[in-house]
């Protein structure tokens, strides 16, 4: 199994939780709090390689928690927000 390095992003009490993936441009969950938000994450990573893979592409392979410490497009948001690791989980098909 593959596992996406996410950003939880609290914008205050009133609002929700985002998630995002700084692998998967577009990528992205939300939630009224970071349990919900983190519930939601890995359907949304699943319906994103979904449509990836109906448009022929692939996923791009998931970078290391180091590795994107030395993007400077994500090590700001790597220091200010929470991080999680979420699984991209393949999806069970029914017999035909």
């Amino acid at each position: 199994m593959a596992y996406y390095v996410a950003i939880i992003e609290e914008a205050g009490p009133d609002l929700a939780v985002g998630v995002w993936f700084p692998d998967l441009p577009g990528c992205t969950s939300a939630g009224d709090d970071i349990d919900e938000a983190l519930r939601n994450a890995p359907d949304a990573l699943q319906l994103y390689a979904e449509g990836v893979a109906s448009e022929g592409r692939s996923l791009p392979a998931p970078r290391t928690f180091t590795e994107l410490k030395a993007d400077p497009e994500v090590a700001d948001d790597l220091d200010t927000y929470m991080v999680a690791l979420v699984e991209l989980r393949a999806r069970a098909h029914a017999a035909e």
